[in-house]
This record gives C-alpha cells, sequence and structure tokens, in this order.
C-alpha cells in the first residue's frame, strides 16, 4: 500500500489526516459494525487515508465514540445507528452518506451477531437472528449501494467480510457458517452482474483479535499475547494468519482504492480457496500486503491449513 503523501506543514505541527492527499481522499465509504473491533479498525484505516466515513454501530455509545476518535485523528466522519438487516436501515445508511459528504463510492458490510450453540439446541430464533444480520444485512446493504453508485456512474468498491468458518466450518456455528458461505457465494454474483458499472466486489476472510475470535479456545492464548503486547509465534502469524485488527484493515484499504480497479470476485476456480476471496497476509514493517487467492496460488488452501491445524501440536506462546 502507497503512504499516503503529506504536504509541507510549519515546523512542530501535524498534518491533519483530512489535509493529506491518501489513497482515497475525495472517497466517502459505510462501514457496518464499525463501533470496535475490525469494523472501528477499517474505518479508521479508510479515513487515515483520506475518506470520509459513515459509522454505523447498534450500540449508539459505540458509534459515537467511533466517530470521536477518527474525527480526533483529523478524520471526517459521522454516526448512523441501527440494526442492520432490514431494508430502511441500509436506505438509511446510503441516504446518510450522500446528504453528509455528497455521493458513496465504498461500502463495507462488517456487521454481524453470534448465537452460537450446537446443531440439536439451535432455535429458529437463533439460527433466524444471525442470518438476518449477517446474510439478509449485507444483501440490503449492497443493494442500495449498488444502486446508488450505479446512478453515480463512476464506479465503486464494495467490500463483504466473510468468516473461516464459511468456508471449513465451526463447532456450534451452523448459522453463522450458513451465514458467511452465503456471502461469499453472493460476491461471486455480484462481482459478475456489477461489472459493466465498474464496480468491484470482493469478500475478505479476516482472521483478527476481536471479541467474537477472542471466545474460541484455540485462539485464546493468541489473543491474550497479543492484549499484554507479546509477539505472536510465527504458527500463529503463518498458518493462521491470525493478527490484530490493523492486519485486516489494510487489505480493505487496498480494495477500496484505485490500485484495486479490475480486481472483483471472479467466476468458480478450481481446488483452491472460493473464488471472489480475499486474505490478509503477515504483517511486517513494511505494511499490511494483500494477496490474492485463486488456483495459481502458491499458499496451502484454507481447508488444508485447519485440519493441518487441529492436528499438529501448537507452540508453548513465548
Amino acid at each position: 500500500m502507497t503512504p499516503a503523501r503529506q504536504p509541507t506543514a510549519p515546523a512542530g505541527e501535524e498534518v491533519p489526516v483530512s489535509e493529506q492527499e491518501g489513497l482515497l481522499s475525495g472517497k466517502v465509504a459505510v462501514v457496518t459494525g464499525a463501533g470496535q473491533g475490525l469494523g472501528l479498525a477499517y474505518a479508521a484505516a479508510l479515513a487515515a487515508e483520506g475518506a470520509a466515513v459513515v459509522v454505523n454501530d447498534v450500540d449508539p455509545a459505540a458509534a459515537d465514540a467511533a466517530v470521536a476518535a477518527l474525527v480526533a485523528a483529523g478524520g471526517r466522519a459521522v454516526a448512523s445507528v441501527g440494526a442492520v438487516g432490514p431494508a430502511e436501515t441500509a436506505q438509511g445508511l446510503v441516504d446518510t452518506a450522500v446528504a453528509e459528504f455528497g455521493r458513496l463510492d465504498i461500502l463495507v458490510t462488517n456487521a454481524g451477531i453470534l448465537r452460537d450453540t450446537v446443531l440439536w439446541k439451535m432455535t429458529d430464533a437463533d439460527f433466524d437472528a444471525v442470518l438476518d444480520v449477517h446474510l439478509r444485512g449485507t444483501f440490503t446493504c449492497v443493494r442500495a449501494a449498488a444502486v446508488r453508485m450505479r446512478e453515480q456512474g463512476e464506479g465503486g468498491r464494495i467490500i463483504c467480510i466473510g468468516s473461516p468458518t464459511g468456508q471449513v466450518g465451526n463447532f456450534g456455528q451452523t448459522n453463522y457458517a450458513a451465514a458467511k458461505a452465503g456471502i461469499v457465494g453472493m460476491v461471486r454474483t455480484w462481482s459478475l452482474e456489477l461489472a459493466r458499472a465498474n464496480i468491484m466486489v470482493n469478500a475478505v476472510i479476516p482472521v483478527a483479535a476481536t471479541g467474537m475470535t477472542e471466545t474460541a479456545p484455540f485462539l485464546k492464548p493468541y489473543v491474550a499475547a497479543l492484549h499484554e503486547g507479546r509477539p505472536l509465534p510465527a504458527y500463529a502469524r503463518r498458518e493462521l494468519s491470525f493478527g490484530p485488527p490493523e492486519d485486516v484493515a489494510g487489505l480493505v484499504v487496498f480494495l477500496a482504492s484505485a490500485d484495486a480497479a479490475g480486481i472483483s470476485g471472479p467466476g468458480p476456480r478450481p481446488r483452491r480457496r472460493p473464488a471472489g476471496t480475499v486474505e490478509p497476509s503477515d504483517r511486517g514493517r513494511g505494511g499490511v500486503r494483500g494477496r490474492r487467492l485463486d488456483a495459481q496460488g502458491d499458499r496451502r488452501d484454507l481447508g488444508h491449513r485447519a485440519e493441518t491445524a487441529r492436528a499438529e501440536r501448537r507452540p508453548t506462546l513465548p
């Protein structure tokens, strides 16, 4: 990712983010579920590269705090509170972007909930609640954004957040797995339908330390290490692609930028990760490098890595 070019400022004075020439200067983004965790990291990274951001969250306090943090860092942001799923919420997000900033260029669908339990204990309400937020929420938000972007006639970027659970499954997450797998299927379809409008559509499959992942028993030691400021072992970084939310945020910025022109969910490809999905690679001192995952990729497929993770003894953290 190319660093933002900063204009000259008087000695000792910091140039506000809003005055920098970032990758996304002049662009307007909507990020759902942006009050904390990965969503907040996405919103902050987009704002740091010059985008104006509509911060959506179901929690008013979290949304307001996120906006305050982005504005304090020199960015432009407003809150739009509401649970995604209903078409009215989706349209409200688009309307807010247009009313506050004049347009909509980028949509990141990140909002989600969990209702974990095993199959024989999962109620219809448990199943429906998760699909309503993750699957229907993604559908309604993307539909509303696509209508606006097509009307503008200048293309756009749609980035939908999936999960490894949607690709390889996870104990107690029938509802979540179904929703996240469905998102990838929709992304494949939308990339075909929106190609003529120059709207790029991609799914990102993150593995990061958040409130959702810290409940996974095999990830708890790594989440604790990050909270305590200890380095993660190579196994967690390279085999699980696990790290802080900021690892994924750099990839989202790239996919939202002009540098990602032409990168959109392709048709099916054999024997590798699902087409149209992207996974963050290791994060080094030089920043985050995004890596397209396709049949020609040289990394082992996600399913094989998950099976290997279960079979191998995990190293002891330092």
